[in-house]
């Protein structure tokens, strides 16, 4: 049996071969109507898209590249879901790479994306990088590019982020109206603006409640499960004075939160714990982790949205990035929850 064309299509509805085309890929300039009755018709002849042809002529696929740090955190994995879901249910397909936090290894995903001529990227940056050439290129191929989470302002590229200033604020002032004044906030000394962010929020927080800002109860460094229980270590080792501690993410709180416990440090009543992230472990642990929760499905759904927004401009860089700033949550656990609270 001869294999329907594009071309069987067109004859059959008496218009150009090139607008049945683009109605086939839902192009923007094509009427409703006109879309309607190309699939229609191209279902009734048994037409079947050949994808690899259509992409060859359009230079790209329906696929779109995501790039995500770690799968190995709840969050990023929560996220990729909410942008698969709406990607999916509009045609396109998902290509997932893993930077793993390194700057060569997401130099390379960019690459491998670029060769396999996504329609577009989706990304949130590793904490090593520091350098964003490869991103550059993307601006320079007029390929769309979205960040999440973890944006790169200078790029001047649309974004999806959490109000990072608003959740380190209202992390530390839930702390403080618990009756907590000597709260350690354990941030990072990479150059990621979402972890300054949460830092200026604390900070802020303390001044409006007059509390002191003491530079020893600030700590820096590479966040894990192990960073967190070695601040707690040292914290001890130095003899400093703390009643509370606020961690820049979920795993780095959830190892303060052990080496508390192993220390046999009553929590909340003598030190309270919060994270941020609202992991999927958070709610399962025992005390159970207040955090903030960083809205990761409504993240990905927006990206995924305001993507498919990109797609659809014939002029991607040269006005103002769309940014979208989603509300943090305080959810409220009994690591920082006290009975007596003022």
């Amino acid at each position: 049996m001869k294999r329907v064309t594009i071309h069987d299509i067109a004859k059959e509805l008496n218009i150009a071969f090139s607008t049945v085309a683009r109605a086939l890929n839902d192009h923007p300039a094509i009427s409703e109507a006109t879309k309607k009755a190309v699939r229609e018709t191209a279902k009734r002849l048994n037409y079947r898209q050949n994808k690899l042809a259509s992409s060859l002529r359009s230079g790209h696929t329906n696929t779109i590249g995501i790039m995500v740090p770690s799968l190995d955190v709840s969050f990023f994995s929560s996220v990729v879901h909410g942008i698969e879901k709406i990607m999916n249910a509009n045609g396109y397909s998902i290509l997932l790479y893993q930077s793993n936090e390194q700057y060569k290894s997401e130099k390379n995903g960019i690459e491998t994306f670029l060769n396999s001529r996504v329609a577009g990227i989706i990304a949130s940056v590793a904490k090593e990088t520091t350098k964003f050439d490869h991103f550059l290129e993307i601006k320079k191929r007029s390929i769309p590019l979205l960040f999440f989470d973890r944006a790169v302002d200078e790029l001047k590229v649309p974004s999806v982020t959490t109000d990072d200033y608003k959740g380190g604020f209202i992390a530390t002032e839930h702390l403080i109206k618990q009756g907590y004044k000597r709260i350690v906030h354990i941030t990072s000394g990479k150059n990621i603006g979402i972890f300054n962010e949460r830092l200026r929020g604390y900070i802020d927080a303390l001044k409006l409640y007059n509390i002191p800002v003491d530079e020893s109860l600030i700590l820096n460094g590479d966040f894990s499960l192990e960073f967190g229980r070695q601040c707690i270590v040292d914290l001890r080792q130095l003899q400093i004075k703390y009643d509370a501690v606020f961690a820049l993410e979920d795993y780095t709180a959830m190892g303060v939160l052990q080496q508390l416990l192993t220390y046999k440090v009553r929590v909340p009543d003598e030190v309270g714990v919060i994270g941020f992230a609202n992991e999927a472990f958070t709610a399962l642990v025992t005390p159970g982790l207040s955090t903030i929760d960083q809205q990761t499905t409504q993240m990905g759904e927006s990206s995924a949205e305001l993507f498919l927004e990109m797609l659809k401009s014939e002029d991607l860089y040269n006005n103002l990035p769309e940014r979208v700033v989603l509300d943090p949550h305080l959810i409220v656990r009994s690591s920082s929850q006290r009975l007596s609270a003022f």
